[in-house]
């Protein structure tokens, strides 16, 4: 759920990421960075800003704690750690090669290098394996699941095809190998338990959804058969109902996870019914690649935006209780548009923030798109989630990211460098300065 600045692009934000459960954004500039918490649809909070580092590229954070993670462009090949309410650095690491991007839960805390990937003990920063010899990532693709107790790390197993290594991050071993996709991949996601991942090839046309650890196809999605695209981001709502993908096209689409043929009603006997269905069995006799393609299902509901080629992510959250889709663009602007959940379709643009000018924003009434929003969605509102939602939580807090209602295990945050909820306790920033230039394990 991140974006990282190319050479020489004359953007407005040098980087952009969400955070695990999609209710902080933070931004990376040529002065700095800042954290914004996502809570409301009219007002967009500013939790921090700091402007000690320049050049970021890297900036994450860890769900809505203290601890974000920072990379200059000054210094590519030093991760610095910071407990930014104290306004503390709590350790830096020094790589052999430029750090290409940065994965963390409450567990693990992953750098990505182009041929080598480090796992941290996020507890006490400790480095405890290193994987070396993958195949050149230059992109730094890798995906993290945010689910502590797993802990599954995805990265490409090849440069030629679209093969996926799956790695125990906890354990501290290989899973399996999943064949995703004939050419080189170009985007992973998890979803948010870890029992799903979705990913997309860099012709971009066609999305598919396994089942983890197993490995096994779940859902095929096609974004599109006329062109090819770069898939700038790929997102699982928290509820895991929906999938996003946004790329450098015009269009974000949505798609639904759902098997319509497990819940799809008896048809009344009709003419369209019937040639359905002989068209359905016709598909048998198909070739696989043929019948596949037609059995695949389509975007459920749809976002054109008034732009292309800009770089973007997007994440689906709930805010004030209902469900909203998130685009932050490189130009440092943010949009949020309302996901009808029942009838998908067309999203409705609602709100418009500047992330690097909010004073102006806020005075600025030609901004608000239409009037303040209603409850509406009835349906969505009337029904009820099995897991709180994530975007009910404040946008800030010392708990390391918990879902209200969530116990965190007493070893979460103990003793160790990480201490983020006991002002007492904060230990000297040198126990926890490295260099991983020559480490193996």
């Amino acid at each position: 759920m991140e974006a990282a600045g190319g050479e020489g692009e004359p953007e407005a934000l040098s980087c952009f990421s969400y955070n695990q459960d999609c209710t902080s954004l933070a931004i990376g500039t040529r002065t700095g960075y800042r954290l914004f918490s996502l809570s409301s649809v009219e007002q967009l909070d500013q939790v921090h800003e700091s402007n000690e580092i320049p050049d970021v590229y890297i900036v994450e954070r860890l769900f809505s704690s203290s601890l974000v993670v920072v990379v200059s462009r000054t210094k590519p090949r030093q991760m610095n750690v910071y407990h930014f309410k104290k306004g503390t650095e709590i350790c830096n690491y020094s790589y052999s090669s430029n750090i290409l991007s940065v994965r963390l839960n409450r567990q693990r805390l992953i750098v990505c290098l182009e041929e080598s990937i480090y796992i941290h003990n996020i507890k006490d920063m400790k480095l405890l394996k290193t994987i070396l010899d993958t195949p050149p990532n230059t992109t730094g693709l890798c995906a993290l699941s945010i689910n502590h107790s797993n802990s599954y790390l995805a990265y490409p197993g090849s440069t030629t095809v679209g093969e996926i290594v799956l790695y125990d991050g906890n354990n501290l071993r290989d899973v399996c190998s999943i064949s995703a996709h004939d050419g080189p991949l170009a985007a992973l996601a998890f979803n948010s338990t870890g029992s799903k991942l979705a990913s997309a090839s860099e012709k971009g046309t066609v999305i598919r959804v396994f089942s983890i650890p197993e490995g096994q196809k779940l859902y095929e999605f096609r974004r599109g058969m006329k062109r090819y695209v770069n898939i700038s981001s790929l997102v699982f709502s928290m509820d895991s109902q929906f999938l996003c993908a946004s790329s450098n096209t015009e269009t974000v689409h949505i798609f639904k996870l759902e098997h319509l043929t497990d819940s799809r009603p008896e048809e009344p006997p009709s003419w369209s019914g019937y040639m359905g269905k002989m068209f359905m069995a016709a598909t048998n006799y198909l070739p696989s690649q043929v019948s596949g393609m037609m059995s695949q299902d389509r975007a459920f509901a749809t976002v054109r935006l008034n732009f292309s080629g800009q770089r973007n992510i997007c994440v689906l959250s709930t805010i004030q209780k209902l469900p909203r889709l998130l685009v932050t663009t490189s130009d440092g602007n943010l949009y949020l548009y309302n996901l009808d959940p029942q009838d998908g379709g067309e999203c409705v643009l609602i709100k418009k923030h500047s992330l690097l000018d909010l004073g102006k924003a806020e005075e600025d009434k030609e901004n608000d798109l239409c009037p303040p929003v209603p409850p509406t969605y009835a349906a969505t509102v009337a029904r009820q989630s099995a897991v709180p939602s994530p975007s009910m939580v404040p946008g800030y807090s010392e708990d390391g990211g918990a879902l209200r209602g969530e116990v965190i295990p007493e070893h979460e945050f103990a003793t160790g460098p990480v201490c983020l909820d006991d002002e007492n306790e904060f230990p000297p920033i040198n126990l926890c300065r490295g260099s991983q230039t020559n480490k193996r394990s």
